[in-house]
């Protein structure tokens, strides 16, 4: 695959990927049970914390695909990260950069779970 044609399909998957992180339509959102035990509020702060996320640099997103991030809510360090399936969520997708034969999953956890 040309470099090209490899930068698009990052710019596509990039596209998609924010598009389901900010709105979490597309796809299947998880919660850590660490996260879980620091409370309803909390929860909802590191949920509305990833959605506005927008910290990509080289360091943190080196295939420029926004698939990955770290972040600090009420002084707890968390990580999301998305993961790409097939459609029907038994393999994992052979072109996260094509929609229809991708399902994304976004996790969201404390750093000591990752």
């Amino acid at each position: 695959m040309s470099s090209s044609l490899e930068e698009e399909k990052a710019r596509e998957t990039a596209a998609l990927n924010d598009e389901f992180r900010k709105s979490f339509v597309g796809g299947e959102v998880y919660i850590t049970a660490g996260l879980n035990e620091l409370g309803p509020e909390f929860v909802i702060q590191a949920i509305e914390a990833v959605k506005l996320f927008d910290a990509f640099t080289p360091d943190n997103d080196p295939h420029l695909e926004h698939d990955f991030g770290s972040l600090e809510v009420q002084g707890h360090k968390l990580f999301w990260k998305i993961d790409y399936y097939d459609p029907t969520m038994q393999f994992g997708s052979e072109d996260p950069s094509d929609a229809a034969a991708t399902r994304r999953v976004l996790t969201i956890m404390l750093i000591g779970e990752y």
